[in-house]
């Protein structure tokens, strides 16, 4: 048994013992193995590089800190080897622009031009959307108080500040905290601003009688503080404590802090006011906001008269009398203060540079402050062009014998950027070929009155389609919808997605109105009822400021938010 094991090499004496360890032959051994007789055989010559490299690895394991260099080695020895590479010889990385970032609507409208020029298949005017609110009809159903008022806490005095709506705002924000606090109103005063210079007042605007009168039985309102008043504080109205009202003010603001100074003093001040009450707020001062924006306020005489004319002379040049409303915002302010680039080139840069400076002296140019146009644009932040509200519109179904009104400033380069859009829209108007020079110039140099003008032919139209935020199209938006029974016919499109629609190099005529009419119908289904409560009523007015009405049941009352 023995023999076999050995045989398999699985045990015994004659199993081959393993090969010595390399480590083990060292020089020790082989002077051992010399002076017991035995045959040594040298070890092989080493070349020169061996030798080098075993000298410099015997010097850096006896000096270990050398390793500490070893980056600072590297690096130099790279730096070195760099420099004999010449950057021409690298190959090139190329950095593409996200698509949207840059503005190419000229390039699209060239090569679109006359596919669209022939497509005439679908007119949006006659197959704009028809239905009412499908829930029913909402009417107007502002109570109106018959009660008399209480006697007087005190006189409130407010400076309403920024534009036409904005004042807008102040006004309506006035009367609810009038009315909330028991106090007397005094008819707000407009702010001078140096970006929109009109010295306007108050009366010049609005019709001043008939916003007391409508408002009689809910607020108490007076033209100017009383002399016995006025006499305490020397006449002037800065000696008049001035509360610093922060941005949407909740309500109880006013309880716990302005109507105590309001009963110690009798008049108190709240400049500016602009956007300092919260919307969302108890029931019955919705109701003085509502009364106060769609009831009480109407444009002046002068104003309503002569944009009565120009409703009239709109739908006497509109096939069947109805024509579309565009709100476009592309003054030089405008374009300046969005910071975007379009395609005027070094010329364009220097403007807006000099327009940013005038308008915001040092805003734009603050140590760390980093503009990056190509975001703005992707993010829906740049005004639309005249060209692209033109390609917009003819994508979403107007023909080009749709009669258009243009509600606007001054157009940054009107001669050049308005070419496009009358190309598209031969039936274009505005206020200025509408009306005569002399119908005008009473209103020719107050931007607000302007701006009272456009509201109102727009508020009449049978679209209304907006093209930048601010407050102009949101007071719009809520107005019409007051108007309309809740249904605003309003377009107001998807700027991030044009922003890459308008940038694709690929797209063809057909592609991008089946976006665009996709985007249309988007605006048609776009909820009509505040969601939220800080959600404006201004624009949202149902539930607060109008009841749904259906053939069983009657109208249903204003929900509490």
């Amino acid at each position: 048994m023995q023999p076999k094991l050995n045989r398999l090499g699985l045990g015994g004496s004659a199993t081959p013992s393993p090969p010595s360890s390399p480590l083990r032959n060292s020089p020790r051994v082989h002077r051992r193995n010399a002076k017991a007789g035995v045959a040594v055989r040298p070890p092989p010559p080493r070349s020169l590089v061996q030798r080098v490299t075993g000298s410099l690895l015997s010097l850096l394991l006896r000096r270990q800190g050398v390793f500490l260099f070893a980056p600072l080695i590297y690096v130099g020895i790279m730096i070195f080897w760099m420099g004999t590479i010449s950057l021409e010889s690298m190959p090139r990385i190329i950095s593409r622009p996200a698509q949207g970032s840059l503005y190419r609507s000229p390039q699209l409208y060239r090569r679109l031009k006359a596919e669209m020029d022939a497509d005439n298949s679908t007119d949006a005017l006659a197959t704009i959307w028809k239905h009412s609110y499908k829930g029913g009809i909402w009417k107007p159903c502002i109570n109106m108080s018959t009660n008399e008022l209480p006697e007087s806490n005190g006189y409130i005095y407010i400076e309403a500040n920024g534009g036409l709506n904005q004042q807008r705002t102040s006004i309506c924000n006035a009367v609810a905290v009038a009315g909330f606090l028991n106090a007397t109103l005094v008819i707000p005063n407009f702010h001078y601003h140096s970006i929109w210079r009109d010295p306007s007042k108050f009366k010049d605007i609005y019709d001043e009688d008939y916003f007391i009168q409508s408002l009689k039985n809910d607020v108490r309102i007076v033209d100017k503080v009383p002399e016995f008043i006025m006499e305490r504080f020397g006449h002037n109205m800065s000696n008049v404590f001035n509360f610093k009202v922060k941005a949407w003010a909740p309500i109880e603001f006013y309880t716990n802090f302005v109507l105590p100074k309001l009963f110690e003093e009798k008049l108190v001040r709240i400049s500016p006011f602009a956007n300092r009450l919260s919307f969302n707020v108890p029931t019955p001062v919705q109701r003085l906001r509502c009364l106060a924006n769609y009831e009480a306020l109407k444009f002046s005489v002068p104003i309503s008269t002569l944009a009565d004319k120009l409703v009239s002379r709109m739908r006497e040049k509109s096939p069947n009398g109805k024509y579309v409303a565009v709100h476009l915002r592309f003054e030089e302010d405008m374009v300046a203060f969005s910071c975007c680039i379009f395609d005027g080139g070094e010329e364009e840069k220097e403007e807006m540079n000099a327009a940013r400076e005038r308008g915001w002296r040092g805003k734009f140019t603050k140590r760390g402050r980093v503009i990056r146009p190509g975001a703005i644009r992707l993010n829906g932040k740049c005004p639309l062009t005249p060209l692209e509200v033109g390609l917009m519109l003819r994508g979403m179904g107007f023909t080009n014998n749709t009669s258009i009104y243009l509600a606007s400033g001054k157009i940054y380069k009107a001669e050049k950027n308005m070419g496009p859009l009358l190309e598209m829209f031969p039936f274009l108007q505005t206020k200025e070929s509408l009306a005569s020079a002399e119908e005008l110039a009473p209103f020719k140099n107050f931007s607000s009155r302007m701006a009272a003008i456009d509201y109102s032919v727009c508020l009449h139209s049978e679209v209304f389609v907006t093209t930048q935020g601010g407050n102009f199209p949101q007071f719009l938006i809520g107005h019409r919808r007051y108007l309309y029974g809740g249904h605003s016919k309003t377009i107001k499109p998807d700027k991030r997605k044009l922003a890459i629609l308008f940038d694709s190099r690929n797209i063809g005529w057909k592609a991008l109105k089946r976006q665009l009419l996709n985007m249309r119908t988007h605006s048609d289904s776009k909820g009509i009822e505040r969601k939220r409560p800080n959600d404006s009523i201004y624009s949202y007015p149902c539930p607060d400021c109008m009841c749904l009405y259906n053939k069983t049941e009657g109208p249903r009352p204003p929900q509490s938010i």
